[in-house]
């Protein structure tokens, strides 16, 4: 009986480290198209287990990302961009769904639609 309740308990210790260490779905580097007035801009988006990252963009450069919060399959940040001269803060809000992100910049201009895949 000890070495049933043994195994069971062991069984049960490597499941929940198992759980435990398994990083957030949207957690890994991302290529999205960021949908704006001007035409879809390609961004590198890179998300990590910390709550820290990077978005990347040829017209709008490098930003980092902050207060990165995962929820589920659900991943919301903010990131400040220099969009021609202008400051612009952007809150991110979307979800993942296997290696599909879609979601949404909300900015003082109105949303940003944000689709993409893991990279």
């Amino acid at each position: 009986m000890n070495r049933i309740t043994g195994g069971s308990l062991f069984l049960a210790l490597v499941f929940l480290a198992g759980c435990a260490s398994a990083p957030p779905p949207a957690v890994g580097v991302w290529g999205v198209n960021m949908d704006t007035p001007l035409g879809p801009i390609p961004v590198t988006l890179t998300l990590n287990a910390d709550g820290s990252g990077m978005m990347s963009a040829d017209p709008l450069g490098d930003a980092p990302v902050a207060d990165v919060l995962y929820d589920g399959p659900n991943v919301s940040f903010s990131t400040e961009i220099d969009a021609q001269g202008q400051t612009v803060m952007l809150d991110f809000s979307g979800a993942v769904e296997g290696d599909t992100l879609d979601g949404a910049f909300a900015t003082d201009f109105g949303d940003l639609q944000v689709t993409g895949t893991r990279q």
